[in-house]
């Protein structure tokens, strides 16, 4: 490995104090920046990397990261914004090397199963956000479909909508997901939280320009029917009647195993990264266990939902990562040089 291009010095434009802001991205400008540091850093086009390294960065986004926006990942004190403090960094240290970076993005409307607009009681009132429905609830009628959002999402079809939210809420029980939760309205299509976080941003933009590799944006959550936390899967594919309603990512899992390093970041620890490693996890062991030790977590890039008096999702997320480890994956930190991770050959 080139050391030299693992331990690249951070631009002078990156501002950390900036990283839990919203703020417009001067493209032209860091677009003439960034061919200057690859001109200066012997930086190469990606097209040339013998062996290819793709960063995934799992929903850093407005919408999680910024502490005043819906869904903020505070962890345990400022979370996402520390995270993205150093996935910045990571980014630039790294740039040489990082051939590939691919964020997803949350993507939401009003009308979707996990949103207030969704449901009703008795009384014709939404539910709260952080209410959790549960398949008890849906059968003793706590909790219905509203019909009102038969018209726009079920083609009038309201008695469809019922039959599904019983089958959904079965479907997770059935399946060990989590219970139906009523989030607020977030990462909503259009809207500044579902833009990435700016700093973010500025550093992905920088590297597709530094190193001519186009950042490869992943949409997932925007099935109105079905939850969506990992990128590779939403978390019901089929309706009641058994036809599917959503389709697993095949094309993005074959991709990012075909990569020689696969190293993942982002947003919420315990949710959408917990859920697409662990569908990743079980793609890698019907084909071939020993690929886990081409995936890298980065552990201290990644916060839980923790909402307090609420929910605390905590030891959720640290389980399921010790899970990981165990399966052969490998938890790193982004301030450990990448020349010194385990099983790395580049």
């Amino acid at each position: 490995m080139n050391t030299q291009l693992t331990n690249l010095p951070i631009p002078s434009h990156f501002e950390p104090q900036k990283v839990g802001e919203v703020w417009r991205v001067p493209y032209q400008e860091r677009a003439v920046q960034a061919r200057d540091w690859a001109n200066k850093h012997d930086i190469k086009p990606s097209g040339v990397d013998k062996n290819r390294v793709c960063l995934l960065l799992i929903d850093v986004q407005n919408t999680f990261c910024i502490p005043e926006f819906e869904l903020f990942v505070g962890g345990s004190g400022s979370g996402a914004v520390d995270d993205n403090r150093r996935l910045c960094e990571f980014i630039y240290r790294n740039l040489g090397v990082i051939s590939a970076i691919a964020p997803t993005m949350d993507t939401h409307t009003a009308m979707q199963i996990f949103h207030p607009l969704f449901w009703i009681n008795k009384a014709g009132v939404h539910p709260t956000p952080a209410t959790t429905i549960t398949l008890a609830d849906i059968q003793q009628g706590v909790w219905k479909v509203n019909p009102s959002v038969a018209d726009s999402i079920a083609a009038g079809d309201y008695q469809s909508l019922q039959t599904h939210a019983l089958h959904y809420a079965t479907s997770l029980s059935h399946y060990g997901k989590y219970p139906l939760t009523v989030w607020p309205y977030h990462a909503m299509l259009g809207g500044i939280g579902h833009a990435l976080v700016s700093a973010i941003e500025e550093a992905v933009f920088f590297h597709a320009i530094a190193r001519n590799s186009q950042t490869q944006f992943e949409i997932k959550g925007n099935n109105p029917l079905t939850e969506n936390y990992s990128v590779l899967r939403p978390e019901v594919l089929e309706g009641a009647d058994k036809r599917p309603i959503a389709q697993k990512n095949t094309r993005l899992i074959e991709q990012l195993l075909e990569f020689d390093i696969l190293i993942i970041a982002g947003q919420a620890k315990s949710h959408c990264v917990a859920w697409t490693v662990d569908d990743l996890l079980t793609e890698i062991q019907v084909r071939n266990p020993e690929l886990t030790k081409k995936v890298y977590l980065l552990e201290d890039c990644s916060s839980p939902v923790v909402v307090p008096n609420v929910v605390d999702y905590t030891q959720q997320a640290n389980s399921a990562f010790e899970r990981f480890a165990a399966a052969g994956m490998h938890l790193v930190k982004s301030t450990q040089p990448i020349s010194s991770w385990p099983d790395i050959m580049l």
